[in-house]
């Protein structure tokens, strides 16, 4: 299970879709890795049925843009540690 603080939350208000950082906003919410590569996947389909509404180009382009400030793959905690 993912921490919390490593998930971004997304809400589809009346008026489109949007990256909700405090988690805060009314409406239907979907969660997603701090990871281009889960916004990647994502934003092919997923993040789209988890809403229950398809994503409009306005909304895509807002998406996109968060998303290319993530890191490419954010630092994992090293799970061989100790491990000869």
């Amino acid at each position: 299970m993912l921490a919390k603080r490593s998930l971004i939350r997304i809400v589809r208000q009346a008026d489109g879709i949007f990256v909700d950082p405090g988690g805060k906003m009314n409406g239907r919410g979907a969660y997603l890795h701090d990871a281009k590569s889960c916004w990647e996947k994502g934003l092919k389909g997923a993040l789209s049925g988890a809403l229950r509404v398809p994503l409009s180009p306005q909304d895509r382009q807002r998406l996109l843009e968060f998303m290319n400030t993530l890191p490419e793959d954010p630092a994992e905690p090293d799970s061989e540690a100790g491990q000869p």
